[in-house]
C-alpha cells in the first residue's frame, strides 16, 4: 500500500469492483491519432499524425467487468485509488503478466472525471511499475486507442514511447497503439 496527501493506493478487492464500474469513464479530446499506410511491393510505410479535430470529441471509454474480475487473482494486478476520508473509490489500474516474455500488460489506468489531474494516474503507474518489477517483468507495454489522445500524452508523460500498434484489437475494432517502458535491470529479481 502507498499513500499520498489525500488518498491512498491499495490491491484491489472482489468488492471493489461495483465501484470500479461506476466510476465516470469519459474523457473529451480535441485531437486524435491518425494513421496512413502506405504499401508497395517491397515497402511498408505506417505514419501516425496528430490531427486536431473539428470540435471536441466525448468518449466514453469502454470498461470491462470481466477484465477487472480477471485482475484479481495474485498473479495479475488490480489496484485502485481511494479517498482517505470518504473512502470513495477515484480511480484504478489493470495490469496483466505475459509469463512467457516477462511482460507486464497495462490494460486500464482509469481516474474518476472530478478527481483527474491530481496525480492519482501518475500514483497508480509508479505502484505498478513496483509491482512488475517485484514480478520479474522486463518491459511494461500499455494499449492505447487512437481516439485516446489524453492517455497518449499520459503514457508519454509517465516515461513510455510508442512501440508499435495493431489496427483492429478493440472488440470496436478500433486500432490499439502501443507504448512501452524496459523496467531497471537491477531491481529485476532472480526467476
Amino acid at each position: 500500500m502507498s499513500s499520498s496527501r489525500n488518498f491512498v493506493i491499495r490491491d484491489g478487492l472482489e468488492r471493489d469492483i461495483a465501484d470500479c464500474l461506476a466510476l465516470d469513464h469519459t474523457y473529451t479530446t480535441n485531437y486524435v491519432w491518425q494513421m496512413n499506410l502506405q504499401q508497395e511491393s517491397t515497402q511498408l510505410e505506417v505514419r501516425f499524425k496528430t490531427e486536431r479535430l473539428p470540435h471536441p470529441l466525448e468518449v466514453e471509454y469502454h470498461v470491462d467487468e470481466n477484465r477487472l474480475r480477471a485482475s484479481l487473482p495474485q498473479q495479475e494486478c488490480f489496484l485502485v485509488a481511494e479517498n482517505r476520508e470518504s473512502l470513495g473509490l477515484l480511480g484504478y489500474l489493470t495490469m496483466r503478466i505475459d509469463t512467457t516474455y516477462h511482460i507486464a500488460f497495462l490494460q486500464d489506468v482509469v481516474v474518476n472525471l472530478p478527481a483527474r489531474r491530481r496525480g492519482i494516474g501518475r500514483r497508480l503507474v509508479k505502484i505498478a511499475r513496483q509491482w512488475a518489477i517485484e514480478h520479474n517483468c522486463q518491459r511494461i507495454t500499455a494499449e492505447v486507442q487512437t481516439k485516446n489522445y489524453p492517455g497518449i500524452v499520459f503514457c508519454r508523460k509517465v516515461g513510455f514511447t510508442f512501440s508499435g500498434f495493431n489496427d483492429s484489437y478493440f472488440l470496436n475494432q478500433d486500432i490499439a497503439l502501443f507504448f512501452s517502458q524496459t523496467l531497471p535491470s537491477n531491481h529485476r529479481l532472480s526467476s
